[in-house]
C-alpha cells in the first residue's frame, strides 16, 4: 500500500488491505462506481428497502480513497444553495424541506446505532465566527437576517455576542458568530470504511482496484472483467473528469487540510470546542475546522483549479499551501502559530455549474446520478444515497419531491461548464478577487474607499459563477 491519504486513513485500525478486483462477466441489477459516501449509502438504501436486489460496486482504488476520506469531517444537515433552491416554495413546505436537511445528521446517527459503526460521531453543531475583521460580522448578520426571512428560527440559527460564543469557542478578537445545531462532526475514513463492511454484510458485492476503462448504457468494463445491469450510478463526485459522460457536468477541485499534532488539556482548555463543534472563520477562503477526538486541530481552506479539469493526484502540500492555511488558523488562535503540524493533505472535490446540486434518474441511459455538492458532500451524500435508492425503485416521496431532484430527466438538463480556457481564466480569476478581497479586509490600516471597492469587486466575482 501506499502511504495513507490523509489523517483520517492514517488513523484507521486496522490498516485497511483492498478487495480483490473484478474478475469476469458479472451480471447486476445495479452497478455503482465508485465506494464512496454516495455509492455506498445508495447500495446502503437500496438493500435496506429491496433486499433480492443484485448489487455490486467497483471501485478504481479502495474504499474512501476519494473526497470521502479526506474531508473535514464535518456532517451538516443542508445542501449547497438550499436557501437559493428553496427560496420560491410556500412557506409550509420550505420549511419541511429545511427539516428534512437538518434531520441528515440524525439520520446518520441512526444508521451509525444501528449497524454498530464507530467513527466518532459528535453532535456538537456548527460555528460561523466572524474575527479578522469587521466586515466578516456585517456578513453574518445579513446571512442571519436571509436565514430567519425564509422562516428559520432562533433554534436553528442563533446570533452569539462575543461572551457567547467564548462559552464554546475562544479565539482572538472575537466579533460573533452563528450557531446552529444542525451538523456534527465525524472521523470521515471510518464511517466509509464502516459503511463498506456494512453493504458487504447486507450482501453487496464491493470490488476494489477495478477502475472502469468503458461505460456505456448497462455496460462497465474494468482491466480484468465486465458488469452488466439494468442501472448505473455513476458515483464519483470530483472524479467526474474521468467519465466522458459526466466531466462537462462536474468541475474538479481541491480542498486542503492540515492537522497539528494532538494538543495539550491546557491548550484546549484555552480554545474550547468541548463537544466536538464545527468552526469556520466566515471568509471566501472557505475555511472549516473541528477538534478530532484525539485532540488535533484539522483545518482546512480553498484548494484550486487545474487547466482541464485535471485532477491533481499529489497532495503532498508545498511550503506555500501549508503557509496559507498556518497563517489563517494562526490568526484564529496565535498560540498555536508554532504549533508542529502532523498531516497534510487534500482532496478532489466536484463543483457543478451555477453550485446547483441535484439528484436525477436518465432513463434513456440508464443512469441515477446524485452530485454537485461543492463541497458539502459527507451530509449531502446521505440524502444523496435516499433520493436514488426512492428513484430507482420508482416510488414518489418527499425525497423526491424536493427541488434539487430533477426526475427522470436526460444528462443534459444538467448545466454544463463552459469550455477551456473560459473555465481556468474564470475560475482563477474569482479566487484571486478572493484572495485580494482577503488581504485587503484583514490590514486593518487598509482605507475605506480600499475595503468597499474589494469586497464589491469579489461580490461581483463571486455571482458570475451562480
Amino acid at each position: 500500500m501506499s502511504p495513507p491519504i490523509s489523517l483520517w486513513m492514517d488513523r484507521l485500525d486496522p490498516p485497511l488491505r483492498p478487495r480483490p478486483a473484478l474478475q469476469g462477466c458479472l451480471e447486476v441489477d445495479v452497478a455503482i462506481i465508485g465506494a464512496g459516501y454516495t455509492g455506498l449509502w445508495t447500495a446502503y438504501y437500496l438493500k435496506c428497502q429491496a433486499p433480492e436486489l443484485r448489487i455490486a460496486v467497483v471501485e478504481a482504488e479502495y474504499a474512501g480513497f476519494g473526497a470521502s476520506g479526506r474531508n473535514g469531517g464535518w456532517l451538516m444537515g443542508g445542501l449547497l444553495g438550499d436557501e437559493r433552491l428553496l427560496a420560491g416554495l410556500p412557506a409550509e413546505q420550505r420549511r419541511a424541506a429545511f427539516d428534512l436537511l437538518h434531520g441528515i445528521p440524525d439520520e446518520v446517527a441512526s444508521v451509525l446505532l444501528r449497524e454498530d459503526i464507530a467513527c466518532d460521531y459528535r453532535k456538537g453543531g456548527v460555528l460561523y465566527c466572524a474575527a479578522r475583521y469587521p466586515e466578516q460580522e456585517r456578513r453574518l448578520r445579513a446571512w442571519l437576517d436571509s436565514l430567519h426571512g425564509q422562516g428559520l428560527s432562533e433554534a436553528d440559527y442563533r446570533w452569539l455576542p462575543p461572551d457567547e460564543l467564548g462559552q464554546q469557542l475562544r479565539i482572538n478578537n472575537p466579533l460573533g458568530a452563528i450557531h446552529s445545531p444542525h451538523c456534527a462532526t465525524i472521523q470521515p475514513a471510518r464511517l466509509v470504511r464502516g459503511l463498506a463492511q456494512t453493504v458487504e454484510r447486507l450482501g453487496v458485492q464491493l470490488f476494489e482496484q477495478s477502475r472502469v476503462s468503458h461505460w456505456q448504457p448497462g455496460l462497465l468494463r474494468t482491466a480484468q472483467g465486465e458488469l452488466r445491469a439494468d442501472w448505473v450510478v455513476p458515483a464519483v463526485e470530483g472524479y467526474a473528469a474521468e467519465l466522458p459522460l459526466l466531466r462537462r457536468y462536474q468541475l474538479p477541485v481541491q480542498s486542503l487540510l492540515l492537522a497539528t499534532e494532538p494538543l495539550s488539556s491546557s491548550q484546549w482548555d484555552a480554545i474550547g470546542l468541548e463537544r466536538g463543534q464545527a468552526f469556520s472563520e466566515f471568509s471566501r477562503q472557505v475555511t472549516y475546522g473541528q477538534r478530532s477526538a484525539d485532540d488535533r486541530l484539522v483545518f482546512g481552506a480553498r484548494g484550486g483549479y487545474r487547466f482541464a479539469g485535471k485532477l491533481r493526484q499529489d497532495f503532498n502540500l508545498n511550503a506555500e499551501e501549508i503557509g496559507l492555511r498556518r497563517y489563517l488558523f494562526g490568526e484564529l488562535f496565535p498560540q498555536l502559530r508554532n504549533t508542529r503540524i502532523s498531516h497534510g493533505w487534500g482532496g478532489n472535490l466536484g463543483m457543478a455549474r451555477r453550485f446547483q446540486p441535484h439528484m436525477l434518474l436518465d432513463r434513456a441511459n440508464r443512469i441515477a446520478l446524485a452530485g454537485g455538492y461543492g463541497g458539502e458532500g459527507v451530509g449531502a451524500s446521505n440524502l444523496g444515497g435516499r433520493t436514488l435508492a426512492e428513484l430507482i425503485l420508482g416510488r414518489s416521496s418527499q425525497l423526491t419531491a424536493q427541488p434539487w431532484v430533477l426526475g427522470e430527466r436526460p444528462l443534459s438538463a444538467l448545466k454544463a461548464w463552459e469550455p477551456e480556457p473560459c473555465r481556468w481564466l474564470g475560475y482563477n480569476a474569482i479566487v484571486r478577487s478572493f484572495v485580494h478581497e482577503d488581504r485587503i479586509l484583514a490590514n486593518p490600516h487598509s482605507p475605506a474607499w480600499r475595503r468597499a471597492l474589494a469586497g464589491k469587486l469579489a461580490d461581483f466575482m463571486e455571482g458570475l459563477m451562480r
